[in-house]
């Protein structure tokens, strides 16, 4: 039900108890005069659903499936951009979230109006959680509270929740009950404004029925229910106000004959009679009448929310009854005395007919050219005859038209004479072809397809791959329409004929085919002009290469590839031999003399490595034969290149170092000598060598060096010096564990510093000797920074004991919180000052009062003196409770709490205002030291005098002189209207031009 907004002197004291700041506070037109919900229920309402379809009462069914149909109106939608409705748009994903969660079918269509219509089909319980989720998701959401006794929530829950849970999907509204243990009255309740006020409805109902008040139920027929609420509901809100009793009437979506009246019994007896006396007498006095008007033209009876309905029984004090949106029925009904309901059935009948809806018949095919290139037909139309709605619909031959009857009638001529002259000049026709040679008719980047369109000044409309369609439309001049035709048929004929080959070929030979820069399939492809070759990209790493084109050609073009592949495969033998580097330069011979003259012997293909690189393998391509033969005539370079005396040289060496030696061979540059290195694993232990194994001479041990006698003796010398050493460091077995470190991020921090082998026993050990391996220098190295380490370690040890010292100081639990201070401000200074850890206790502790303070003993001492003093004074504070008018505290508070803030500093005090809902809601509690608690209470009795005196006399000014209230943004302070806008005088059915689609101007919020 719609209300209007009252406002009393006490409406307007607890609006001046709300100011948000400090100082003088004009309010906004809005926040003196807050509109309340309107009317959901009439015909028409914005969320245009048909009566009862949300509100009533489920009746016993015996269909297993139900249907409910309901409306979103334009102003309510969540999502309101249309150019994204469809599949793709946010509320069609929405709708298929809430099908797959609940099992229901859902349907969406766009109104003319630009609201949304919802069909929603399924099982009673599918339906009704469907309906509520999409009223959560599609439709903005509004909150309102409702207060009853807190002794009634319960009754409002039901048994295990049940009837909350029945009343929030009887509503599509989300409930929000305050907790036991929260003293609020307040139930907050979430969703549309029509779901709001249903619930609303159903909460006080439950209360009433709780209350020991008196509560009476009328059950009077629903068709009289105007008469009693009266337009605008102005006759019940006067009978309230009159009586004291509080008359609760069902909305009209709500399929309820019960009026139900509330409050002291002598107000709800007075009202009983006064709503009974307005009964006997309409049911007396009124008759009816029915009459027929077109389903389309009861939305403009309606009205924008109910309004013109209310405007008809104002004027005439006749009831106007519209049949349910989702009623085939045509019929409507007007109730009233018989003198008025003449006047009444003229002003139905003129907002029947202010607008009309027509169709004009036109080819499907054709309305994208009536619309024109960017809208440029239709928008022409439009800006002629702005008040007109022209609305096309997809697969059908018809186009809507709806506006006032004059310019609808205008459009309607001219849409005509589009389609006339359309029909003589352009011709269309379908072409049935397999959707598999779309993509070819299509070509690479619409190639073929934009040619055909350009040569014949036509549009070619292909199906896309998911509809499964062969059917190609042609649209345009009839003489290219049959030209483009032929041509899309000749192509499809040639690619029936077309047959594809896939060759299996090693993707390591496409390059080979390919040729550099495409030379080579270039070659192929003009031998075989009519079939393509695709080779697949690089990485898909794939070895199909494709052949498309005709039979013959295919064939042909698959035995030439074939053939060439053979030969590719047989040049394709590779051998790989080791020739020492510096033979490398002599191979190649005098500006590439000799490697030349092999290669063009051999005919084979002959890579060495780079200058730079260290690798001495040289790799040989071809035939076997001649690969063969090439590599037997640079060995036989190299034999001759070499001429060397062999040395053996035993060099023994501890078994725990021979990894070390072999990783050092690469930096020894003796060439040419070769070194030979046996190697046999020695003993292994928790997988590393271990250091205790006993030495033993034997074959493995034996380095053996090859070369020039001279040379070897100085590999000798050189493998000597990187011959690694072992010593042992004295660490205690508790710290091994810290120079390791997380995850062995220390340990091999260290090795890599001094590149060494650092060993540390297992800890069932429990040994005290780590072993450093490596070169003499290095292990030396690692040794002084081990011992540096050890001793930062013993160091660090000695700190946290020092660090460890703890004190414990008993304080009042009370005092904790002034301790700690706002957000930790207190504590946290205390920690910074003292370089200390202070511990309250947790709230499951036996000492509540124990506070331990950490750190070191001389900063534990200091920081515990602290927060001795702290609280010796803390202990000095008093309180004092002082009564101020509640209306006060807002004032007093401040925006986001500012000026309470302020007098808190400027006295040095804690002031504390009660909780909503406090028995005491007077009660301001100000803590702190007795002089200061004395001035801020004096302060706060001051402040309080002086808002209680603006405020009467901002009240008395009010009611004696209605002129002095003030109000910023009010409509009266606007501008004088210019009669000649469009805007601010619509004319009667029409919006704005052109923007404005609906036929009831311009929106109202």
């Amino acid at each position: 039900m719609s209300s209007v907004a009252v406002l009393t002197p006490e409406s307007f004291a607890e609006h001046l108890s709300g100011v948000p700041e400090d100082e003088a506070y004009i309010p906004t037109y809005l926040e003196a005069f807050p509109p309340l919900p309107e009317n959901k229920g009439a015909p028409g309402d914005k969320s245009g659903e048909p009566a009862g379809a949300w509100g009533s009462k489920i009746r016993p069914i015996k269909a297993s499936v139900i249907t409910q149909v309901f409306n979103v109106p334009l102003e309510e939608r969540r999502y309101k951009d249309n150019s994204q409705f469809g599949d793709g748009g946010e509320e069609a994903k929405v709708c298929l979230d809430i099908m797959q969660r609940t099992g229901a079918h859902i349907e969406l269509s766009l109104a003319k109006d630009q609201g949304l219509s919802i069909m929603v089909t399924g099982k009673l319980d599918s339906v009704m959680k469907a309906r509520k989720e999409i009223v959560s998701r599609l439709q903005t959401q509004a909150s309102a509270t409702v207060a009853i006794p807190k002794e009634h929530h319960r009754f409002v829950i039901g048994k295990n929740g049940e009837k909350l849970q029945e009343l929030e999907l009887k509503t599509a509204t989300k409930i929000a009950i305050p907790r036991p243990d929260d003293p609020s009255l307040n139930i907050r309740i979430t969703g549309t404004k029509e779901g709001i006020e249903k619930a609303r409805h159903e909460i006080l109902l439950i209360s009433a029925e709780q209350d020991k008040r008196a509560v009476e139920r009328l059950s009077l027929e629903k068709v009289f229910h105007p008469f009693i609420a009266g337009a605008y509901n102005r006759l019940v809100q006067e009978l309230c106000q009159e009586t004291g009793a509080r008359v609760s009437i069902p909305p009209p979506s709500l399929h309820k004959d019960e009026i139900v009246i509330t409050g002291e019994k002598e107000a709800v007896a007075l009202a009983i009679s006064r709503i009974r006396a307005i009964y006997d007498e309409k049911k007396r006095k009124t008759t009816t009448i029915s009459v027929e008007v077109k389903k389309s033209q009861h939305k403009y009876i309606v009205g924008p929310k109910g309004n013109s309905l209310h405007e008809i029984m104002e004027t005439t004090g006749v009831s106007v009854e519209m049949p349910p949106l989702d009623s085939c029925s045509e019929t409507i009904i007007l109730r009233g005395e018989p003198d008025k309901l003449g006047p009444a059935l003229t002003q139905v009948y003129a907002k029947a007919k202010s607008v009309m809806v027509v169709e004009v018949t036109a080819p499907a095919w054709l309305h994208r050219f009536i619309i024109g290139k960017k809208g440029q037909n239709i928008g022409r139309i439009t800006q002629q005859l702005p008040k007109v709605h022209i609305e096309f619909t997809d697969g059908e031959e018809r186009i809507s038209l709806e506006g006032p009857t004059e310019e609808v009638e205008q459009a309607q001529v001219q849409i005509q004479d589009i389609i006339r002259d359309l029909l003589v000049r352009m011709d269309y026709t379908d072409v049935n072809i397999d959707q598999r040679f779309h993509r070819h008719l299509i070509g690479k980047n619409g190639a073929n397809i934009n040619r055909i369109k350009e040569q014949y000044k036509v549009s070619v409309w292909i199906p896309q791959e998911p509809d499964r369609s062969g059917l190609v439309r042609i649209e345009g001049d009839p003489k290219g329409v049959q030209l483009a035709r032929r041509e899309l048929m000749e192509m499809a004929q040639r690619m029936e004929n077309e047959r594809t080959k896939d060759l299996i070929v090693e993707q390591k030979f496409h390059r080979a085919i390919i040729g550099q820069k495409g030379e080579k399939i270039k070659e192929v492809r003009d031998k075989f002009p009519e079939v393509m070759i695709n080779f697949p990209d690089p990485a898909q790493k794939s070895d199909i290469v494709q052949l498309r084109g005709p039979k013959n050609e295919v064939e042909k073009c698959a035995k030439f590839l074939a053939k060439l592949i053979a030969d590719l495969m047989e040049n394709s033998f590779s051998l790989s031999i080791p020739i020492f580097k510096q033979f490398h330069k002599n191979i190649i011979g005098k500006g590439g003399a000799n490697i030349k003259k092999i290669r063009e012997e051999t005919t084979t293909k002959i890579d060495l490595p780079t200058e730079n690189s260290n690798s001495e393998m040289i790799v040989i391509t071809g035939r076997k034969n001649h690969c063969e033969a090439a590599r037997d005539r640079i060995l036989a370079i190299q034999r001759e290149l070499v001429r060397e005396h062999c040395v053996c040289v035993c060099v023994c060496v501890s078994l725990s170092s021979v990894s070390q030696v072999s990783l050092s061979l690469s930096s020894v540059s003796l060439s040419p000598v070769s070194l030979s290195l046996s190697r046999q694993e020695p003993p292994q232990e928790n997988g590393d060598a271990s250091p205790e194994a006993e030495f033993v001479l034997r074959k493995c041990d034996v380095i053996t060096i090859s070369g020039r006698t001279e040379k070897c003796e100085l590999a000798k010398i050189a493998l000597l010096a990187l011959v690694p050493v072992t010593e042992d460091v004295e660490v205690s077995f508790e710290l091994h564990r810290y120079i390791i470190g997380q995850k062995g991020s220390g340990i091999r921090k260290m090795m890599e510093e001094y590149e060494v082998n650092i060993w540390v026993p297992q800890p069932e050990q429990q040994s005290d000797v780590i072993k450093v391996t490596g070169q003499v220098a290095n292990v030396e190295r690692a040794k002084s920074g081990l011992l540096e380490r050890v001793k930062e370690l013993q160091a660090e040890q000695e700190d946290r004991a020092l660090r460890s010292f703890k004190v414990s100081i008993s304080v009042d639990p009370k005092f904790h919180p002034k301790i700690i201070g706002r957000k930790g401000a207190v504590i946290s200074q205390i920690r910074k000052d003292h370089d200390v850890n202070v511990q309250f206790p947790d709230k499951g502790d036996e000492l509540q009062d124990v506070i331990v303070i950490s750190g070191y003993e001389r900063n534990t001492e200091e920081a515990r003196s602290a927060i001795e003093l702290l609280v010796s004074t803390l202990q000095e504070m008093v309180s004092h409770d002082v009564h101020l008018d509640p209306r006060t505290h807002a004032r007093i508070i401040g925006a986001r709490g500012k000026a309470v803030r302020k007098t808190m500093e400027e006295f040095k005090v804690d002031i504390r205002f009660p909780q909503p809902g406090s028995e005491d809601p007077g009660r301001v509690t100000v803590t702190g030291l007795p002089e200061s608690v004395d001035n801020a209470v004096d302060h706060l009795l001051n402040l309080e005098e002086e808002y209680v005196s603006d405020g009467r006399e901002t009240i008395i000014s009010i009611w004696s002189k209605p002129k002095g209230f003030v109000v910023r943004d009010a409509p009266w302070n606007d501008k004088a209207p210019d009669m000649s806008n469009a805007e601010d005088f619509p004319t009667f059915g029409a919006g704005l031009a052109p923007k404005q689609t609906s036929a009831w101007g311009p929106k109202k919020f």
